[in-house]
């Protein structure tokens, strides 16, 4: 089957329509239908989050997802466990006759896919993880997510510490590291420690810090990672590395690739905020 990876959305739904539709439009008159999966950060700070995600969810097994640290940030929201930013535009969902049902469904998404020797995450993954321990790293957040105490691990999801993944990890420090790899990585040490709080360009490290995709000997690299979340990065290709967010926010472009071959389709964006906004 044809698969695309798909780039953050962030609640820009008429740019996924025209999106959905030249992608439709490529594949009219073959048997299957392709794949999309999207690489997190679905909603937030666009001006269509609620209808984002009932496009999504109605698409059903033609899509599958991997959340981003804004659909957690949703699901903490309303939940009363986070304030909302400022600059949020979650108020159309939590307002929505359907909100359980969106937000029931948001949370047994997974963090991480595997497919087809592609690795898709949102935003980064640890040097020392494989692809088929980051999957089952992920499992073990997308089980207290799903499970009845979810509001428990939400409220316990938040803060940059412990900052350097250890096998013995346990409980809380365990899970939060791993969502914090998976939804937040962009810099980390060779060893890596994590540094959290950085969230420019790649020539903005600080000393000693690298992009998690260029740590050397990283164990992911015998397999290609997916990943969004970092806009100013642009889209990205490289023989091991995708990176889809090409800040459709922003005003830049909303990016599929075509797994398969590394086509790419785009659509240009208005500028829904300005970068200092987020």
């Amino acid at each position: 089957m044809t698969i695309y990876a798909i780039g953050d959305l962030q609640g820009c739904h008429a740019k996924l329509v025209e999106l959905l539709e030249r992608i439709h439009a490529r594949h009219a008159g073959d048997t299957l239908e392709p794949e999309l999966i999207f690489v997190g950060d679905l909603v937030n700070r666009g001006p269509g989050s609620l209808a984002t995600l009932r496009l999504l969810r109605s698409l059903g097994d033609r899509a599958r997802v991997v959340l981003g640290n804004h659909d957690l940030h949703l699901l903490a929201v309303a939940k009363g466990i986070r304030k909302p930013h400022s600059s949020d535009t979650l108020d159309d969902i939590l307002a929505a006759p359907d909100r359980d049902d969106l937000l029931d469904w948001l949370r047994r998404q997974p963090l991480a896919i595997l497919e087809d020797n592609h690795l898709l995450i949102h935003a980064g993954v640890l040097p020392q993880w494989t692809a088929h321990q980051t999957l089952s790293l992920a499992q073990e957040v997308e089980a207290a997510l799903s499970g009845p105490d979810w509001d428990g691990f939400l409220s316990r999801m938040y803060g940059n510490t412990p900052a350097k993944w250890d096998d013995a990890l346990e409980g809380a420090d365990r899970l939060r590291c791993i969502v914090n790899a998976l939804t937040r990585l962009r810099f980390c040490t060779p060893d890596g420690t994590m540094a959290l709080a950085a969230s420019k360009g790649v020539e903005t490290a600080l000393p000693g810090h690298l992009p998690w995709f260029d740590v050397p000997g990283r164990r992911t690299e015998d397999i290609t990672v997916v990943f969004g979340h970092w806009s100013t990065l642009g889209l990205t290709i490289r023989p091991n590395l995708l990176g889809l967010d090409t800040g459709c926010l922003w005003g830049g472009k909303l990016s599929a690739i075509r797994l398969q071959d590394r086509a790419v389709i785009q659509v240009d964006c208005p500028q829904y905020q300005r970068p200092g906004e987020i």
